[in-house]
């Protein structure tokens, strides 16, 4: 396998098939959006810089973590990140 640059890489887990127990093998930077789903559903959020997130559940609930200190990790399949409400910045989407 190559990497971004061209070298050969080895990957020890190729062949093992992606849980969610298992690290995340993409991320992306997630925008607050009053309309907007995300891209794609999440398997956890990074909270870069601390505050409040509301965030709608895969389930469809509708939740505010409060206070969220930065460098947060939380392991919740997100489908949707308002932007009212969420104070929280550098989010980043794991899948």
């Amino acid at each position: 396998m190559q990497n971004r640059k061209g070298f050969n890489m080895a990957d020890r887990f190729s062949d093992n098939a992606p849980s969610l127990t298992g690290p995340a093998i993409h991320a992306f930077s997630i925008v607050p959006s009053d309309s907007a789903n995300l891209t794609e559903t999440t398997r956890a959020i990074y909270c870069g810089a601390g505050g409040d997130l509301v965030a709608t559940l895969q389930s469809g609930a509708v939740v505010t973590f409060a206070n969220m200190p930065a460098g947060t990790l939380l392991p919740l399949r997100v489908t949707k990140v308002a932007a009212t409400g969420t104070t929280a910045n550098a989010l980043i989407g794991l899948v």
